[in-house]
């Protein structure tokens, strides 16, 4: 008896020792940034950032043209009203500041919770994948100094084509696209 359990654990810790762990590796960022969802969040955003930079600018040649009549006419003003619109100047300078910082911060959020759904997508896609080939650990790529090719495998293709990315898009052609957009304008 003693002798059958001693071969059985000799067995498992020899099967064990043999089995060697999966391991893959996939280009996340390429993922999210590619996908066909992600375009539609870019246009919104630069519809936003627009309208933003449109008041922005209304408020910045509001404030010019102020400062200018200012400069033109102090000299022959009042105390009392060149105080005031002292006073009025100040306050435009400090809502631009407040509008600055405060659209930074919706921007910034406004891209949190566009982005978040395709990075779940892409993420929930990466499970499957990993859960399907039966991989311990997949690895994000571009974050690693070295991998391995014949001991990790690269699901970065799989993934692409279970997201609908198309075959010949790159972080390459997106960046060209973006910058052609962009000159555009």
């Amino acid at each position: 008896m003693k002798k059958t359990l001693f071969f059985a654990i000799m067995a498992l810790v020899s099967v064990a020792a043999f089995a060697q762990p999966k391991f893959a590796h996939v280009n996340f960022t390429e993922l999210y940034q590619l996908m066909p969802e992600a375009d539609q969040a870019r246009a919104t955003m630069t519809a936003t950032q627009n309208e933003a930079m449109e008041t922005y600018q209304t408020m910045i040649d509001e404030y010019q043209s102020k400062a200018t009549q200012y400069q033109q006419k102090a000299s022959t003003w009042t105390q009392t009203v060149r105080e005031s619109k002292e006073k009025e100047l100040n306050d435009m300078q400090q809502r631009i500041a407040e509008f600055e910082q405060s659209i930074q911060q919706e921007l910034s959020e406004q891209q949190n919770s566009l982005m978040a759904p395709l990075v779940q997508k892409a993420q929930e896609a990466v499970s499957e994948l990993a859960k399907a080939g039966g991989y311990i650990y997949v690895f994000e790529s571009s974050q690693m100094l070295y991998i391995d090719p014949a001991q990790s495998t690269d699901l970065t293709p799989a993934a692409r084509k279970a997201l609908n990315i198309p075959e010949g898009r790159t972080l390459e052609t997106l960046q060209a696209e973006l910058q052609a957009a962009a000159q555009g304008l």
